[in-house]
């Protein structure tokens, strides 16, 4: 009898733990807006059943040559700001919506952060100073806020690859102020040459892999697109034992979706709905079933859902589309 009872509590133990390997992060990247939040802006995380969002504070460049990041100022929008961010974490706290801080850097008219290269040493020094005030200041708020996870940098790869020691060094620092889970948001073609995932509790990867060349993407095509790089990512997460995260995920509404996901010109134009809901639906059906993958964070999500989005929309988010019901279907049922 009581072996029966021992393999009983066994069984149980194994089907529970095989539930929480379902669980995800199933996240939003919830952009920051000139104004606060409340509850009416929390409301459709709730409905889709998300559970994460990445709360994102902004610093500027003026230029990729730069050394100087600009941050919390009152010329910048308030969910932008520390004191901005803050407010939106201890919002969603309270409808129980765990944190990802993510602090980003933009770089003026919209150049690509990948490619930030100081021209001598001195300038390295400058910006290597100005970043860790920066990462630090909201490292700090991280921990005083109880954030979940933060993220240490967004898609940094010239900065990476040219000051490797810094980035050990500021990982370090951050450990002092923040005591949660760390990631760091490397972009799709960055993430396999990245050196410190061993100091970092997550490899995170904003997920904007080609899968298709098709003006509209089939369910079909997008999974066999996703085939070597899948292997790609798992062979990292074997070879540092981490469980794998997209920091950003998400495609948009529009012709050639699944082609440069990456890609944000407002020259493509062309709506495509399909297209989004099939990128999305392979990429679901690829990743949200592997217990070595940790979920995600949807790119991107508006504080005022109701204007929004919407069938004639050709960008990123989601809302008010047919894609936010593929999300919703997922994230009911890996929650």
């Amino acid at each position: 009898m009581k072996r029966i009872k021992f393999l009983i509590i066994i069984s149980i133990i194994l089907v529970s733990s095989c539930k929480a390997q379902l669980k995800k992060i199933n996240g939003v990247s919830f952009v920051a807006s000139r104004e606060q939040i409340n509850e009416k802006h929390v409301k459709p995380l709730i409905d889709i059943h998300a559970n994460y969002a990445a709360v994102m504070p902004f610093g500027f460049i003026r230029n990729l040559e730069h050394p100087d990041i600009v941050f919390n100022t009152d010329r910048q929008w308030f969910g932008e700001t520390r004191e901005g961010a803050k407010q939106y974490i201890e919002t969603l706290k309270k409808k129980h919506i765990k944190i990802m801080l993510k602090p980003q850097i933009w770089v003026w008219h919209g150049e690509f952060t990948g490619n930030i290269k100081m021209q001598s040493e001195a300038n390295w020094k400058i910006l290597e100073d100005s970043y860790t005030r920066f990462i630090l200041e909201f490292a700090a708020l991280a921990g005083q806020t109880n954030a979940d996870i933060f993220c240490i940098g967004t898609e940094l790869e010239t900065f990476v690859n040219n000051r490797p020691e810094y980035w050990f060094d500021l990982i370090n620092k951050i450990k002092l102020v923040y005591h949660g889970k760390l990631t760091y948001a490397a972009n799709w073609n960055e993430f396999n040459s990245t050196p410190f995932w061993n100091e970092l509790d997550y490899v995170g990867i904003d997920a904007y892999f080609p899968v298709s060349t098709s003006k509209t993407p089939t369910l079909e095509e997008c999974l066999k697109g996703w085939k070597s790089h899948k292997n790609d990512i798992i062979q990292t997460y074997k070879t540092y034992n981490k469980p794998i995260l997209f920091t950003e995920y998400g495609y948009r509404s529009v012709d050639y979706s699944g082609k440069q996901p990456w890609e944000s010109n407002r020259d493509m134009d062309q709506v495509n709905l399909e297209a989004q809901n099939n990128t999305t639906q392979a990429l679901f059906e690829t990743f949200w079933d592997e217990d070595w993958f940790a979920g995600g964070f949807v790119w991107k999500w508006f504080i005022n859902h109701d204007e929004v989005g919407g069938e004639q929309n050709f960008m990123f988010t989601p809302q008010n589309k047919p894609a936010e019901a593929i999300i919703k279907t997922y994230y009911e049922t890996h929650k």
